[in-house]
């Protein structure tokens, strides 16, 4: 019933767009996650190896199990949705294809590759190699993500801002200087300002989880746990949500620049307007070209964007309605985005002022604790609603003023398209919800002591003699080797003049 009410009411591209959002929603969250949490990661194993002490490695081995799972969801999320472009946007694959299949070629060969190798000794090689070579693999893993990020978004930014290419008489794209594909006009902020993101996500799951730690009595034992925790996360409360303003508001300042209508439907302004106000809310009617029950502070949006009282704003009506995005989305993601990231500027200023009373981590500032706690998910929202913004902006075109969404779908019937989208609906809520469950269970058990001194140390490559006797099967206990006769070579043996 619910396949004939969308075949019924929406065409074939739309139902792909909504498949691909709704993809790209579940996918972009677990690589962000996991940069932020490789990175963490990396910082938590150097503060083990400088100090010795043994609450940092119990909350890196805590964490590294979610990394695992956040990392696993990822990868897979990642294939399908590599998968989609060519069963629903065939077309799109062919025109930009010689310019995006090299950049997200370069994401394999360098990120993924690289974290490949690694990942596996960071996961498995505690106590199998050394602390050294372990911490080695953490970090080389952490520089993975971030490269990673590098190739998908120089694809992503190509797609927003395009440089560097030109269209043959065939009608696709050529590359023809690849460093204006790569670091064309809006991938220095997209980057900065999506890293940033995905730092400050993961330190507020973080740093909630650290306060539900201080605050729950089932975890009393975790509270030094939970100190490590919300104390390394108010950091990057404390300093990088501030940047972050800085950088969202660069980034802006470019999107005037290079996707006037974007910043336009941002703003819910539809003449050309000078001294903009800021609208804190409005209805967008899209269809009358106009907004109801605006509520708006003048000349705020003017001064933002344009840094002067005066400057004047383009309006939407600049636009033929079937080249504006689809303003009420736009609208409303880029306000909960701009909230959340206030909000966590205040918590920030709040863990300010809880650092200097010396109770950031007192069980009786649950006030404090418990903003840090309603904070937990927001990062995620916000993540998503910025992803929002920029991709809906972006519409009516997959490569901005090159090849429009229509132009870019694969030729299939809306039924095709409704049958996978209730497959991959059904799929991933079974699949991500299992993941999250398990997450959620990692978390309730809190981190576990680390008494076991052994597993510092790592493999010798040296056989004992009863591991010699177990391997070769000589389960004789009385013996008729001795530990002399394993250590010297026999005479028959041609050792290559090594003795």
């Amino acid at each position: 019933m619910f396949a004939t009410f969308m075949i019924d009411q929406m065409d074939a591209l739309t139902l792909a767009r909504i498949q691909f959002a709704f993809v790209v929603s579940f996918h972009i969250v677990f690589p962000a996650f996991s940069i932020g949490l490789a990175s963490w990661l990396t910082v938590l194993e150097f503060r083990w190896l400088r100090t010795g002490n043994p609450v940092f490695a119990e909350v890196y081995k805590h964490w590294v199990k979610i990394f695992a799972v956040v990392f696993g969801m990822g990868v897979v999320s990642g294939v399908v949705m590599s998968y989609q472009f060519g069963t629903n946007w065939a077309v799109f694959s062919d025109k930009a294809g010689n310019v995006l299949g090299p950049l997200l070629a370069y994401e394999v060969l360098t990120a993924f590759f690289l974290e490949a190798s690694f990942l596996g000794i960071m996961l498995f090689g505690w106590g199998r190699v050394s602390k050294r070579m372990h911490f080695v693999a953490t970090a080389t893993v952490a520089i993975g993500t971030l490269i990673s990020g590098f190739w998908i978004l120089a694809a992503n930014s190509f797609m927003q801002t395009p440089q560097g290419f030109m269209v043959g008489a065939d009608g696709l794209l050529y590359p023809t200087n690849w460093l204006e594909i790569i670091f064309n006009p809006s991938f220095p902020y997209r980057y900065a300002h999506m890293m940033t993101a995905a730092f400050l996500t993961t330190a507020f799951v973080v740093g909630g989880i650290g306060a539900y730690y201080l605050q729950s009595k089932r975890h009393i034992e975790h509270r030094k746990h939970g100190r490590v925790m919300l104390g390394m996360a108010m950091i990057m409360a404390i300093f990088v949500a501030p940047a972050q303003v800085l950088i969202g508001d660069e980034h802006g300042l470019n999107t005037l620049e290079h996707q006037p209508a974007k910043v336009a439907a941002m703003e819910g302004i539809w003449e050309d307007e000078r001294g903009a106000a800021l609208r804190l809310f409005a209805i967008p009617d899209q269809e009358n070209q106009t907004n109801k029950y605006e509520v708006k502070i003048p000349y705020v949006t003017g001064l933002i964007l344009t840094h002067s009282l005066d400057g004047e704003v383009k309006g939407l009506k600049n636009w033929a309605p079937e080249d504006q995005p689809h303003v009420i989305i736009v609208f409303w993601a880029f306000r909960i985005m701009v909230g959340i990231g206030m909000l966590m500027v205040l918590v920030g200023l709040f863990s300010v002022y809880k650092y200097f009373k010396k109770q950031q981590f007192n069980p009786d500032s649950k006030l404090f604790h418990r903003a840090w706690m309603m904070m937990t998910p927001l990062g995620f929202i916000a993540l998503l609603a910025g992803w929002f913004v920029t991709e809906t902006g972006r519409q009516p075109w997959t490569v901005y003023g090159v090849i429009r969404t229509a132009e870019s779908m694969s030729p299939l019937a809306a039924q095709q398209v409704a049958t996978t989208l209730i497959g991959f609906i059904i799929v991933y809520t079974f699949v991500f919800g299992a993941g999250s469950f398990y997450i959620l269970r990692l978390i309730g058990q809190g981190p576990k002591p680390y008494t076991d001194p052994a597993e510092d140390n790592f493999y010798e490559h040296s056989v004992t003699e009863g591991q010699g006797r177990t391997l070769s099967g000589d389960n004789d206990p009385a013996g008729h080797t001795t530990k002399q006769d394993i250590d010297t070579p026999a005479d028959d043996i041609d050792d290559g003049g090594l003795r």
